[in-house]
């Protein structure tokens, strides 16, 4: 079992049970799924990028990505409908768990100057976005073997029906928000 998994199970839960008085262990708000994605807009004129962009994600995360394509056609990028233009992958249940704890233990740490990650991040319905603006924080990644500097969206999907309810569930996971 992954080891932020067992740690929610046996200390987060009952501690955010016991706090916001909740009566049944259903209604404690958990992460249903991790979706971390991709977007590559150079990708429509050297085919190449994609291909590293899905490389470094599949190092990252463990998972095969799926190639996104452009739903619309938009003629002032010179975008077709169709054209793949990023990747994503979407993690559950163990492998979100590795992940997380690998992104706020190790990969976090490792950022220039990080003062904690934005609170603003919430879209209302307890789903927490974050963007990263490089690939080469996390140690799967080596510096030598990149073409080009990639950033990333990371999603968080919870179970948590307001905001306040999320953010004290990521923060006891270990999500460091700024103050």
């Amino acid at each position: 079992m992954a080891r932020l998994k067992d740690k929610y199970l046996n200390e987060i839960l009952p501690k955010l049970m016991k706090e916001n008085k909740y009566s049944s262990v259903m209604e404690v708000p958990k992460i249903s799924k991790i979706t971390v994605n991709i977007g590559v807009g150079e990708a429509v004129q050297n085919a190449k990028s994609l291909e590293s962009a899905v490389s470094d994600l599949q190092q990252i995360t463990g998972r095969k990505p799926k190639v996104t394509q452009a739903r619309k056609s938009i003629s002032n990028f010179k975008l077709r409908e169709g054209t793949a233009i990023g990747c994503c992958v979407t993690l559950r249940r163990d492998a979100m768990y590795e992940f997380l704890d690998r992104l706020v233990s190790i990969a976090m740490p490792r950022i220039r100057d990080f003062k904690g990650v934005s609170p603003k991040g919430f879209d209302g319905r307890g789903n927490y976005n974050l963007g990263l603006k490089e690939q080469l924080i996390f140690p799967e990644i080596d510096y030598d073997k990149i073409d080009t500097v990639r950033g990333m969206g990371i999603c968080f999907t919870t179970t948590a029906k307001t905001d306040d309810e999320a953010r004290q569930l990521l923060r006891e996971l270990g999500m460091p928000f700024r103050k």
